[in-house]
């Protein structure tokens, strides 16, 4: 088996530019000159510190788009790792550095799938764009979600959408991401009166009121979920109280908490339910909501139909349609009814110590990129 190939190479030549979020270190730049000979119009769209990229072929409908980050973690202590995570290495088969899987391959599999199909369909109906931000990994506000904005003033529409994000399990297209969960995250206060331990009629333990409400919290069930999505899930990350003293009841207790839910419920809905069940306990709080994306769904349609051929004619895998896993940018993409799919590499080893891909995986994501389009643009 080879270890080089232009995917390869490129994915490499990625992994080299430091781009921990939200930088991207040359990435998008090395990218616009490899459009740019493809025939594509170019729109850098910084927002911020985050570098953003929109590039477009073609005029007419309908518009496919791959969407994709070029930031990527930080990489921890690097003598930790086998291979320095920004010298790209290959060893026993795999690709080691920070990005290989989590996704500058991806990115890398995008570029060539795009080479090779210009090539052979330079007159193919419709249009290709590319989505690339440097803030997927970061706080997400100046990334794709702002690019959408620019993109919805002006009415243009993206019709069919293949994140690069990690979905696949085993093999690359064992499994294909077509939506996500929501994400709804509360930092909780509940004060109570601060005071000597010695002296409880004088206090109020916020940590003792707080305790059967977040147990309620905790083994409510809030849906049931569907056919699509499993039920919505509620998990308490971090919990902080007390002066750090053994003889002093704290005046407050602060909870963070994250639901990641369904399309049976509303996050509006959630907060509700909170909202009563603190107000049974006769708690006296406040809560702070982060709402970092609503659940979205493409259940069937052209673009699924399209990669689950593509993947069972290249690998002849039978691919499982998903839900589960994190958000991603996908979410800010959806709703403006664009059909969204995530479809990338095994993602075993993506935020870890070092992050590897399978080389030959990397030659079959990009075969799987220009089938697909083969079969939504020819």
């Amino acid at each position: 088996m080879s270890m080089s190939s232009p995917t390869i190479e490129l994915t490499k030549a990625l992994i080299s530019r430091p781009s921990v979020t939200p930088e991207d270190a040359g990435c998008q730049e090395l990218m616009i000159e490899m459009l740019e000979a493809m025939g594509f119009v170019i729109e850098r769209l910084p927002f911020e510190e985050v570098t953003n990229l929109w590039a477009r072929r073609g005029t007419e409908g309908p518009l496919f788009c791959f969407a994709g980050h070029t930031d990527v973690v930080p990489t921890g202590p690097v003598e930790k790792w086998t291979h320095h995570p920004f010298e790209p290495t290959i060893s026993e088969g795999y690709l080691y550095g920070r990005g290989a899987a989590d996704m500058k391959g991806s990115i890398a599999a995008f570029m060539t799938a795009l080479q090779r199909f210009i090539e052979h369909h330079p007159d193919h109906k419709g249009s290709i764009a590319l989505l690339i931000t440097s803030d997927e990994e970061g706080p997400f506000i100046n990334g794709t979600t702002r690019v959408i904005d620019h993109l919805e003033a002006r009415n243009e529409k993206i019709n069919w959408c293949i994140v690069g994000e990690p979905s696949s399990t085993d093999k690359v297209g064992d499994i294909i991401k077509n939506g996500r969960r929501g994400s709804l995250s509360g930092k909780l206060r509940v004060n109570g009166i601060q005071g000597h331990v010695a002296y409880p009629h004088l206090v109020r333990n916020p940590i003792h009121e707080a305790a059967p409400a977040l147990a309620e919290l905790a083994s409510t069930i809030w849906d049931e979920g569907n056919d699509f999505f499993p039920p919505t899930s509620f998990q308490i990350s971090n919990i902080h109280a007390g002066t750090g003293a053994t003889n002093v009841v704290p005046g407050s207790i602060e909870v963070d908490f994250n639901f990641r839910f369904s399309t049976e419920v509303t996050a509006d809905e959630l907060k509700e339910r909170v909202r009563d069940l603190l107000d049974k306990h006769n708690l006296e709080w406040d809560i702070d909501w982060i709402l970092s994306g609503n659940p979205f769904l493409t259940a069937e349609g052209d673009l699924v139909a399209a990669a689950q051929a593509s993947i069972k004619a290249i690998t002849g895998l039978e691919t499982e349609l998903s839900t589960s896993g994190g958000t991603s940018d996908g979410r800010f993409i959806a709703p403006t009814g664009a059909q969204v799919l995530e479809l990338g590499p095994v993602n075993a080893t993506i935020h870890q110590i070092d992050e590897r891909v399978r080389v030959k995986d990397l030659d079959t994501l990009s075969d799987l990129y220009e089938n697909i389009m083969a079969r939504l643009l020819v």
